[in-house]
């Protein structure tokens, strides 16, 4: 095992690795910069308001900060995540597509991903329209119209396209997945904020609230390590083969599951399911009709709830879990690589009741992952609903996530270092 400093080294005498580490963080400052850039015509105070509400605050983890200041990149990379989302969901309905996706190797991932960046395009379209309007309901920004409308949507959809672009440079060209770790940079970008907010309105009756939200963060950190690192090991054993004077195979190894295979991805996709209904809802208080206006403010009043809110995150955390795990995951392609190479479980019969096993194990400890992910994504909103203090409410979410992608980080930045080796 190499030391940090060993591993350090490596990274900054490798051209190679060096580039493209600086790559990735040219493009999480320009990313900044632009989340920097506002549309024009805001009233401050309204805004300040607006991004109070919890609903927003969720929404602008996803913009990387953008939303804030109401940028250029205020959708941020959620449009092409709602457009991935659509995608992997067809996959269940679809043969062609899934064997697309799982199938036809590297070709078939570039067209399946192709599909989800044309996608993204009406994807932003709407979401732009339905932001600007509710924006203009709440008298942020001054009313929208003529070329005004078409200029600022054709910039801010235009602003989604471009960080989807800079997230898929960083994942094909830099180090890490580049949408996850746009998302962070936003995270993180925002911390200083929050803590000075925090600090601006300190007391001393707050600090066993901060105190235990402190607990709370290190027993997610760990937990998050733990179940990501955790693995189920299945025994394989090679069947023994004779050519000519030599044997091969009769060797035993294992194949790792991990406890969480989805990752983080089940949050992302979870919040985002969460937030287009508000969204929709919000754009459809404010028309005409009067049956749409009751209909759409009983439901955002029922979003609203804390529980029932915290409720909705749990179930769709848990199941997407599963539905992202059976998409990457396929038992079946496992065991017919395992029957093509002469390898099998011991105790278990070649091809569909290998299968079956390997499916019968990942569904259990999935369930613990699954588990596990719904808590820890819950407890900082029954927190809030219980101080009332909404930076906890965004910051487990958000601590969530920044712990995921730094550990998927460092696993990458680690493979980069053993490629480098051999």
């Amino acid at each position: 095992m190499k030391t940090f400093m060993e591993k350090l080294r490596i990274v900054f005498t490798d051209k190679s690795l060096r580039t493209r580490i600086f790559l990735t963080l040219g493009i999480l400052a320009l990313s900044r910069l632009l989340a920097s850039i506002p549309i024009p015509g805001i009233d401050v105070s309204e805004l300040q308001n607006f991004l109070s509400n919890q609903f927003i605050g969720l929404l602008n983890i996803f913009s990387g900060g953008g939303l804030s200041n109401l940028s250029v990149v205020m959708l941020g990379v959620g449009p092409y995540i709602t457009a991935s989302i659509i995608m992997q969901l067809l996959t269940m309905m679809s043969p062609k597509l899934k064997a697309m996706y799982q199938e036809e190797g590297q070709a078939g991932r570039l067209k399946f991903t192709q599909i989800s960046r044309i996608l993204t395009v009406p994807l932003a379209l709407v979401q732009a329209f339905s932001f600007l309007a509710i924006l203009q309901r709440q008298g942020v920004i001054s009313p929208l119209v003529g070329f005004d409308l078409v200029s600022n949507l054709i910039v801010i959809t235009g602003g989604s396209l471009l960080l989807m672009w800079l997230g898929e440079l960083v994942t094909e060209f830099g180090i890490g997945n580049g949408v996850s770790l746009l998302i962070f940079s936003g995270i993180v970008a925002g911390l200083p904020q929050i803590i000075g907010r925090e600090a601006f309105v300190f007391s001393a009756a707050k600090i066993p609230l901060y105190f235990g939200f402190l607990v709370v963060a290190m027993l997610i950190v760990v937990g998050v390590v733990i179940i990501t690192e955790a693995e189920r090991p299945i025994p394989i054993t090679y069947a023994r083969r004779v050519r000519g004077m030599k044997v091969y195979g009769g060797v035993s190894t294992y194949l790792p599951l991990r406890i969480n295979q989805a990752g983080v991805i089940p949050i992302i996709f979870a919040l985002s399911i969460l937030l287009l209904p508000q969204m929709a809802l919000s754009f459809l208080s404010g028309v005409g009709n009067e049956v749409f206006q009751k209909i759409s403010s009983a439901l955002l009043a029922l979003l609203s709830n804390g529980w029932v809110y915290a409720g909705l995150y749990f179930i769709l955390v848990f199941l997407f879990t599963y539905f992202y795990t059976a998409v990457t995951f396929d038992p079946n392609t496992i065991s017919s690589n395992l029957q093509k190479n002469g390898a099998f479980i011991p105790g278990v019969r070649p091809g569909q009741p290998t299968s079956e096993y390997i499916a019968k194990v990942l569904t259990r400890i999935t369930l613990v992952g699954a588990l596990f992910l719904g808590i820890i994504a819950v407890l900082p909103l029954a927190m809030r609903a219980l101080t009332n203090t909404p930076s906890l409410a965004i910051g487990g979410t958000a601590l969530l996530i920044v712990v995921s992608v730094v550990l998927d980080l460092m696993k990458k930045v680690d493979a980069q270092i053993s490629m480098r080796e051999y």
